[in-house]
């Protein structure tokens, strides 16, 4: 089993019901509404390894992050960690046992400590719930080392959230995230809500916690620079599907998928390069109402007729996509 990888999603589909009141259905006349966020998304994690998703707002990644750490239950598929169904109904035991060994770093620094709380106790209540410590002396001891640990000062932990920068309130969250002992730490945009400058030192801090403390990352990110300096791996998403994954040197050297293609024409030429450079056209399509075939093609340059009728599977070893016109040699 420990040569397997650490996480294993298989086929994830998430659908919300998104119909209005039943009332308000029946005088309108109007069928049940859904809206499919996580579409047959499959993807490995091992260890010490960074999967980072990536994708315009709407594209599922913050879905696929929820359904991962059993914050959302998948409609269809499974989430494996370690080889231990998430949300098999017999391993509930084993399910429980396992969520000390994930944890989850979430976007609003702002939002996810709670303002009551001094930082000592919101670090401390997971020692605490996983029964961590013998007494309040190791916890006290053991919340001194990861305040140092994030770059804080244990004299910190008397202080409360609203006391410190957006960039502080992040480490004290990466702080809590590392209190339960974890292996494998699910990170929804952890910088976007921060400076520029502050960015750059949280993502230092977590690439270094990585190599000391062997963590894997599943890293959701919109800034392809951020997962650049990230990611092992990177998958790439639209309306709810994975429509690329590659080594993360290989696909910003050679993308495969049309959307990755105009993603990376988007970013600054600070080469000053010169090369033709062609941007994205158009919106998302409605996702309650997808378009047939491929999600894309609306809005291709290089799309064709097949692409207007079916989806293309995921295809390749290790730089995998999803493309007809790729398939066909069109591109």
């Amino acid at each position: 089993m420990m040569e397997g990888p650490l996480v294993a999603a298989r086929n994830l589909t998430r659908v919300f019901d998104v119909s209005r009141p039943w009332l308000e259905r029946l005088l309108a006349r109007q069928r049940k509404a859904y809206l499919t966020a996580v579409s047959d998304v499959s993807f490995a994690i091992g260890r010490c390894e960074t999967l980072a998703l990536v994708g315009e707002s709407g594209s599922g990644k913050s879905t696929i992050a929820r359904m991962v750490v059993g914050l959302l239950r998948p409609t269809c598929g499974t989430v494996s960690i370690d080889g231990i169904d998430m949300w098999a109904a017999n391993r509930a035991g084993e399910r429980q046992r396992l969520r000390r060994r994930l944890q989850m770093i979430f976007q609003d620094p702002y939002a996810s400590l709670n303002p009551r709380w001094r930082v000592d106790r919101i670090i401390a209540d997971p020692i605490t719930a996983f029964g961590l410590a013998a007494n309040r002396r190791e916890i006290k001891q053991r919340v001194g080392e990861l305040l140092l640990l994030v770059g804080l000062d244990p004299a910190d932990g008397r202080k409360y959230p609203h006391e410190f920068s957006g960039g502080q309130r992040q480490r004290i969250c990466i702080a809590r995230a590392l209190s339960s002992k974890p292996e494998f730490i699910v990170c929804d945009e952890p910088t976007s809500a921060l400076d520029v400058s502050v960015q750059a030192q949280i993502l230092n801090l977590m690439r270094d916690l990585q190599d000391r403390l062997g963590l894997s990352y599943l890293f959701i990110s919109h800034n392809l620079a951020v997962v650049r300096h990230m990611a092992t791996r990177i998958g790439v998403m639209y309306l709810g599907r994975l429509v690329e994954v590659a080594p993360a040197a290989e696909l910003f050297a050679a993308p495969r998928h049309p959307y990755t293609r105009l993603l990376l024409d988007a970013l600054p030429d600070l080469e000053m390069s010169g090369r033709p450079r062609r941007p994205i056209e158009g919106e998302i399509p409605n996702p309650i109402a997808p378009p047939p075939g491929c999600a894309f093609h609306p809005r291709c340059p290089w799309a064709y007729e097949p692409c207007t009728a079916t989806r293309q599977a995921l295809s390749g070893a290790d730089h995998a996509a999803a493309c007809h016109a790729l398939a066909a040699g069109r591109i």
